[in-house]
């Protein structure tokens, strides 16, 4: 592969394409997807804005990842297949901890939360992107692959690979695939539960491509039957002003620190929904707060008839 071969630049005619067959499978009742006009604009505009916004920082990360390559511990070379199996595994754990980052920590996830802010779930979806994660500094933990060795276009190529392969799981046209598939890599069935905002499946199911991180690290929950999932945020936005799905949850961290400033830290660095007394609702409280309603599914039991009743309501 050639140093500047681009995944995405080349796949970008794909998106379209398959989005455009998706709403048509849907209109003829052949697939279920949700589709609204004005959301899906937002969209495809977050995405189109997260391009320029990209060109805009590449140049600084780029140059860091240079800067960090001439460093290196050990020079890997690019030609060679173990190498690409070797940051194949380690751009994807990286991936895991950027993504697991981004939801539990204010700082980076006012970067990442207008991702979540659609209450659908389809192709389009997968484009509604930051505007503001390079200027947030989450390409940084990329850096350590540059210093054990791997070439920065390497990096870049398989970070491609990476966000091509996670577009096609934002559909709920595919329910299940085989069952040793959903074992290791990351599928529709588990990435609906991380855009679902139940609070049984906040917070769960980070991957890029292995869901084997997930697996590892505690943070795996499967889709449940019992329990279909609804998407968008805690508190929904209700609105398509495409500046205030870019920027809120930035407005909302401003404000807080000119409000209470001696918070700052907690402002900035505690969990989304972190408040000095505890008066907001983070991902843990709320959790919590449905395990202790329903101990015997926070167990792992099956859910109650009563329960299953309760989560299609």
């Amino acid at each position: 592969m050639k140093p500047d071969f681009d995944p995405v630049a080349l796949a970008t005619p794909l998106f379209i394409l398959t989005i455009i067959l998706e709403i048509g499978l849907a209109r003829f009742r052949k697939a279920k997807a949700n589709y609204e006009v004005k959301d899906t604009a937002v969209s495809l505009f977050m995405g189109l804005g997260s391009t320029v916004a990209g060109l805009l920082t590449a140049g600084a990360a780029f140059a860091a990842s240079l800067w960090v390559y001439q460093h290196r511990a050990f020079d890997i070379p690019m030609t060679a297949i173990w190498a690409w199996a070797l940051v194949f595994f380690a751009e994807d754990l990286t991936y895991y901890v950027f993504h697991r980052l981004s939801h539990e920590r204010r700082f980076w996830w006012a970067s990442h939360v207008n991702h979540h802010s659609s209450q659908h779930y389809n192709l389009s979806t997968a484009l509604r992107q930051t505007w503001t994660g390079g200027a947030a500094g989450t390409w940084l933990l990329w850096l350590p692959l540059a210093f054990i060795g791997f070439p920065p276009a390497m990096i870049a190529i398989q970070k491609g690979i990476s966000l091509v392969y996670q577009y096609w799981i934002h559909t709920e046209a595919i329910r299940r695939l085989p069952a040793w598939f959903e074992a290791v890599f990351n599928t529709p069935s588990h990435h609906r539960v991380h855009h679902a905002r139940n609070p049984r499946y906040l917070d769960r199911n980070y991957a890029g491509v292995l869901i084997i991180w997930d697996r590892m690290f505690g943070t795996f929950q499967p889709e449940l039957d019992a329990e279909p999932c609804r998407y968008g945020l805690v508190r929904n936005l209700g609105t398509f002003n495409i500046v205030r799905v870019a920027f809120h949850e930035w407005i909302g961290i401003a404000q807080d620190l000119i409000r209470a400033p001696r918070h700052a830290l907690g402002w900035l660095f505690g969990p989304p929904g972190w408040s000095p007394d505890g008066s907001r609702d983070t991902s843990a409280s709320l959790r919590a707060r449905w395990a202790a309603a329903n101990p015997s599914e926070a167990a792992g039991t099956a859910p109650t008839p009563a329960a299953r009743q309760e989560s299609r309501a």
